[in-house]
C-alpha cells in the first residue's frame, strides 16, 4: 500500500491501481503525439503541397488508369490516371480551410451572442436564447445543406453554411460561462470599486471565460470538416480542378468494385484527421478542466 496525501484526506491506494494509471497516462501521452505529428503533417500538405506531394494534382497518365496502391503510386490512380495520394494532399487546404474559417466564424458570432445575452439578460437574453434554442431543433448537417443550397456551390457559401449550423452551440456554451463568471467575488470587488460595467465584461468577465470555447473550438474543427466533406461529397462543394476530400469521396463512389482506392484512402483522411482533433480536444480541456481529469 502507498499513501496519497490530500489536504483534506489521507487516501489508502493500492500499488497496482498507482502503476495502471501511470499505463494509461503513457497511452495517452503516445495517442497525443501521434495526433499532434497527423495534425501537423495535414497542414504542412495545405500549406507546402509541391513539397509532399510526388504528381501534380492535373497530371494524367492515360497508361496507369486505376492502377492498384504501388511504390509507384502508393495510393493508387484515379479514372483519369491522377495520383490519389497527390489528389489527397492537394485536396487538404480547401478542408482545411473550411473547417478552420467555419470555426472561427461561428465561434465569434455565437460567442459574441452568448457573452451579450448572458451578461445583459433581461429580454435581450430571452429572446436570443428562443431564437438559439429555434436554430439548435434543426440539425446542423441539415441546416447547412439547406443553406448551402440556397447559396449555391463555391467555397465561400460552404463556409457561411457550416458556420451557421455551429453558432448556437457557442453561444449556449458562452452565455453559461458568463452566467457563471459574472456572479463571482472578484467581479463584485471590481464592481463596489466603481468599475464601470462594460470595463467589468472587457477585462475581468471574457478573458475568464475563453477557455471552453477553446476547447469546444478544436473538437468543432473535426465536426465542420466532416460537414463541408459532406456538402461537397452531395455536390454543394467547389468545383474546381483540385477537388477537396468531400469530393474525392463522391468520385469514387461510382468505382468502388474496380478501384476501392478512390474513396477508401480520402475517407481515411478525413477519419484521421478528425479523430486526431478529438484526440487535441479532449487533452485541452483535460488541462483547461482539472476537474475531468480527476474523476477519470
Amino acid at each position: 500500500m502507498k499513501e496519497i496525501v490530500n489536504e483534506e484526506t489521507v487516501l489508502r491506494v493500492p500499488k497496482w491501481t498507482l502503476s495502471k494509471r501511470k499505463k494509461n497516462i503513457s497511452f495517452s501521452n503516445i495517442f497525443l503525439l501521434v495526433a499532434i505529428v497527423l495534425v501537423l503533417f495535414i497542414i504542412a500538405s495545405a500549406l507546402i503541397p509541391k513539397w509532399i506531394a510526388p504528381y501534380s494534382p492535373t497530371y494524367m497518365n492515360t497508361e496507369s488508369i486505376l492502377s492498384e496502391p504501388s511504390s509507384k503510386h502508393w495510393f493508387g490512380t484515379d479514372y483519369f490516371g491522377r495520383d490519389v495520394f497527390s489528389l489527397v494532399i492537394y485536396g487538404s487546404r480547401d478542408s482545411l480551410i473550411i473547417g478552420i474559417t467555419s470555426v472561427l466564424i461561428g465561434s465569434l458570432i455565437g460567442g459574441g451572442i452568448g457573452a451579450v445575452s448572458g451578461y445583459i439578460g433581461g429580454y435581450i437574453d430571452h429572446f436570443l436564447m428562443r431564437v438559439i434554442e429555434i436554430l439548435m431543433t434543426i440539425p446542423g448537417i441539415l441546416l447547412a445543406l439547406a443553406i448551402a443550397a440556397a447559396l449555391g456551390p463555391s467555397l465561400m457559401n460552404i463556409v457561411l453554411a457550416v458556420a451557421a449550423s455551429s453558432i448556437p452551440g457557442y453561444a449556449r456554451v458562452m452565455r453559461g460561462q458568463i452566467l457563471s463568471i459574472k456572479k463571482r467575488q472578484f467581479v463584485d470587488a471590481s464592481r463596489s470599486i466603481g468599475t464601470h460595467s462594460w470595463k467589468v465584461f472587457v477585462w475581468h468577465i471574457l478573458p475568464n471565460s475563453w477557455s471552453p470555447l477553446l476547447v469546444m473550438g478544436t473538437i468543432g474543427l473535426g465536426t465542420s470538416i466532416l460537414i463541408g466533406s459532406g456538402l461537397s461529397f452531395l455536390g454543394l462543394g467547389v468545383i474546381k480542378e483540385v477537388p477537396d476530400w468531400g469530393a474525392l469521396l463522391s468520385q469514387g463512389r461510382g468505382y468502388l468494385v474496380v478501384g476501392w482506392w478512390m474513396s477508401t484512402f480520402p475517407g481515411l483522411a478525413i477519419t484521421l484527421f478528425v479523430l486526431s482533433i478529438n484526440i487535441i480536444g479532449d487533452k485541452l480541456r483535460d488541462t483547461f478542466d482539472p476537474k475531468t481529469s480527476r474523476m477519470r
